[in-house]
């Protein structure tokens, strides 16, 4: 698959602060990449050099094809940000701030009405585009958001925590929106959240931490090496289960009568189900999460 993003040995520093430390990573065109790490990670830092609002101290980054530093108009032409925080007028209509946006890429009249035209219906926001931007819920802003980067129809859409502050259904709605966005139009987003249940939909996740790359891989291969599943039995004789289980040499916790098991494969439950089945009253397997693997990948919760 075509690399749209390539990023070798990048490295920036304020003063005595190194932020970035030659770090190497690539995303693939056409997928879901999310880009993690606390607060003080150097991940805002990294963003802000590839999409040319910050220059580097050195390395070397490729956008679409672009050399960074030297092709840096092109690579505005091919990517979309959208901010946490909005740059749109709230007094201005949805379709008046599509349009003050859209006529900074030079579009003739005919040409930026239908480029509005496909982002509003990409964005699905034609049922309030005649509202103030001001008046909209924080869940249409943020459609708007989207749509607004997508009038120049870019290649890389990248979105900075697009749903934070946002509740449950709502981010739920933005989501299906990006969704949608990448099923109709293959374009690569590139995604910052805190949201570990966001990063667990993306293609492939690489998490910064202290200025470096601490792991990265796909959803599945970082759980598998980064976090454990839990096995929960609650048995009807527990001296029996205890019993049973220091036998086959399988360490375990109890807390209000509920064994507790860390498993490094969920496979590895069968084996123990199978041998105190008639010991159980009830069980259950949690499986390892994001959460679990941003913790003890930079020894802090997400939200620090």
């Amino acid at each position: 698959m075509n690399k749209i993003i390539q990023v070798s040995e990048l490295t920036k520093s304020y003063g005595n602060v190194h932020a970035v430390k030659g770090i190497n990573f690539y995303v693939e065109q056409g997928t879901l990449f999310a880009f993690l790490g606390e607060n003080g990670a150097g991940k805002s830092t990294t963003i802000d050099i590839i999409s040319t609002l910050l220059k580097p101290n050195s390395g070397n980054v490729l956008i679409d094809g672009f050399t960074l530093g030297k092709e840096d108009n092109q690579i505005r032409s091919s990517i979309g940000i959208v901010f946490q925080d909005s740059l749109l007028d709230p007094l201005l209509t949805v379709k008046e701030n599509l349009e003050i946006r859209g006529s900074f890429y030079q579009l003739k009249r005919a040409a930026l009405q239908i480029a509005i035209k496909q982002a509003a219906e990409i964005a699905d926001i034609n049922e309030f585009i005649n509202r103030p931007y001001g008046k909209l819920s924080g869940g249409q802003r943020r459609r708007v958001d989207i749509a607004r980067a997508l009038i120049h129809t870019p290649k890389i859409l990248f979105l900075d925590e697009p749903t934070t502050g946002l509740d449950p259904q709502t981010r739920k709605n933005v989501w299906d929106t990006i969704k949608k966005l990448q099923k109709e139009t293959g374009m690569t987003v590139f995604l910052t959240t805190h949201y570990m249940e966001e990063a667990a939909q993306a293609d492939y996740i690489t998490i910064m931490g202290h200025g470096e790359i601490v792991a990265k891989g796909t959803p599945l291969e970082l759980k598998e090496r980064f976090a454990t599943d839990l096995l929960k039995i609650k048995p009807i004789d527990e001296a029996e289960l205890s019993e049973t289980l220091n036998r086959l040499h399988v360490p375990f916790t109890i807390t209000n009568h509920v064994f507790q098991i860390q498993l490094q494969r969920t496979i590895d439950s069968i084996e123990i189900i199978e041998n105190c089945k008639s010991n159980i009253a009830n069980l259950e397997v949690i499986n390892g999460t994001m959460d679990d693997v941003f913790i003890h990948v930079t020894g802090k919760g997400v939200e620090s």
